[in-house]
């Protein structure tokens, strides 16, 4: 079964990060479509959001993580399924997936348990992944996104959806399909870097509502430094479970549209799922339970394979790896433990930084400016630190300054190719950020046994 990769709308990460939420409506469509009946049914859209850990190493091994690097550079005998090799587990995105389960009201579980998922791809050497199916890290929060309506789209609107639960997982390598040559090659670079997997439930209703929230949690998870969120190199890979039943019905059954990685294509591709899956109802035929893809260039869903249910993945325990413990503060630390090696959930959760939400908030409480302006601050990294310089310098309306940094400033960075954050830089002459946070040398190293309910020794990997 190849990926069809091909398929897949790629869209510059700054421009992503200019995306609006109220340029997205519900009533869109990519190409619309002539209505034979009064719509009576609804769509119910479900997200399953893959978002790569910002991390130097590797979930199991100590492998780099680093993008656009020569293929197979980046491949140690454990991401190779070498023989005799075993996981250890990176600290670092353990405590990105706590982070990220309290910024998103998730209960933390004390204790999580890893499984092994079956399934045969050229990219996955060992032909299973890692993952957290029984018991996994976070489950049970909320994510409250904000769509901008009314009639002059300056009324926030705000919604919630429901996370199910936070997973931590491997991520496959690639497979590069040279259509020309009629062959493929393999990449595993890829192979084994962490992923958060969040399962939102089928609380959304249409693609604005499920752009919103993937918008909003781009945000986030960047605020957090979790994640990058650069959807064009695939750090944020969307699938979308949708559905259209009547009100008051059962939920009827549901597509797949698979691996999205842009914002506006998210939207377009589950608007036109819906409307797809009402014409085939209304002629009479049924829904196939499929996976499916995007293709942006046509504007429209395209059937990849029949969808797998559990017993086709072949579920079963990690055996390498013991169940995972975390701890709610220092007090509960077993004797004789290294607080530097052990996973502090109230540590973390002091550490916490300022949301979106609540930045928005306090932008327009503080300054009085338009709900829209605050979006518009906040989606552009560095632009809110901008802003709230200048007020502390001039004694203009901030209504005017707002104006001059979204029209001016940022008309004048987009002729230059330059981001806010850049720009902040140069003038302070400074060298730009770099792609990767600096991270604590105790958040790269595995975490020592004393975390594992159990004994476990794993293998130091090399670089091959």
């Amino acid at each position: 079964m190849n990926k069809q990769m091909s398929m897949l709308c790629p869209k510059a990460s700054r421009v992503i990060r200019r995306i609006s939420t109220s340029s997205l409506r519900c009533d869109s469509q990519p190409q619309p479509r002539a209505k034979s009946a009064p719509q009576q049914l609804v769509g119910v859209v479900g997200l399953e959001v893959h978002a790569q850990i910002n991390s130097n190493t590797k979930l199991f091994s100590g492998s780099s993580v680093r993008f656009s690097a020569p293929p197979n550079s980046l491949v140690s005998f454990f991401d190779a399924s070498l023989p005799g090799t075993l996981p250890v587990l990176n600290k670092r995105c353990v405590e990105a997936a706590v982070m990220t389960g309290l910024a998103l009201n998730c209960t933390i579980n004390r204790k999580s348990l890893f499984d092994r998922k079956h399934y045969f791809y050229a990219d996955l050497p060992s032909g299973y992944q890692i993952t957290q199916q029984r018991q996994p890290i976070a489950v049970d929060g909320t994510l409250t996104y904000s769509l901008l309506g009314g009639t002059k789209r300056s009324q926030v609107i705000r919604k919630t959806v429901n996370i199910k639960q936070i997973q931590l997982e491997q991520d496959s390598g690639k497979s590069l399909h040279d259509d020309l040559r009629s062959q493929t090659l393999i990449d595993l670079n890829r192979a084994g870097v962490g992923l958060m997997e969040l399962v939102m439930e089928p609380d959304m209703s249409c693609g604005e509502e499920a752009a919103a929230a993937v918008r909003e949690l781009q945000l986030i998870l960047q605020a957090l430094g979790t994640c990058q969120g650069n959807m064009s190199e695939g750090q944020m890979r969307v699938d979308a479970n949708v559905s259209v039943h009547k009100p008051g019905e059962p939920l009827g059954i549901r597509a797949e549209v698979k691996n999205i990685n842009s914002v506006r294509c998210l939207a377009r591709a589950i608007d036109y799922e819906i409307q797809r899956q009402i014409e085939v109802l209304q002629r009479g035929q049924t829904v196939q339970n499929e996976t499916r893809a995007y293709d942006s260039k046509s504007g429209e869903t395209i059937p990849m394979r029949d969808k797998e249910g559990l017993q086709d993945y072949r579920f079963m325990p990690e055996p390498n790896l013991p169940p995972l413990i975390v701890y709610e503060d220092n007090a509960s630390l077993p004797t004789g433990i290294d607080a530097c090696q052990a996973v502090v959930v109230h540590k973390i959760r002091e550490g916490l930084p300022e949301l979106p939400g609540v930045k928005r908030d306090r932008l327009v409480q503080t300054y009085g400016i338009l709900p829209e302006h605050s979006f518009t601050l906040v989606n552009e990294d560095g632009l809110v630190e901008y802003f709230e310089a200048v007020m502390k310098v001039t004694k203009k309306e901030p209504r005017k300054v707002i104006g001059w940094v979204t029209n001016e400033l940022l008309g004048h960075l987009k002729e230059k190719d330059m981001s806010v954050s850049h720009s902040l830089a140069s003038l302070r002459g400074e060298p730009p950020p770099e792609a990767e946070s600096t991270e604590q040398v105790c958040s790269q190293t595995p975490l020592s046994q004393a975390h594992w309910s159990g004994s476990q020794r794993g293998e130091t990997p090399d670089v091959s």
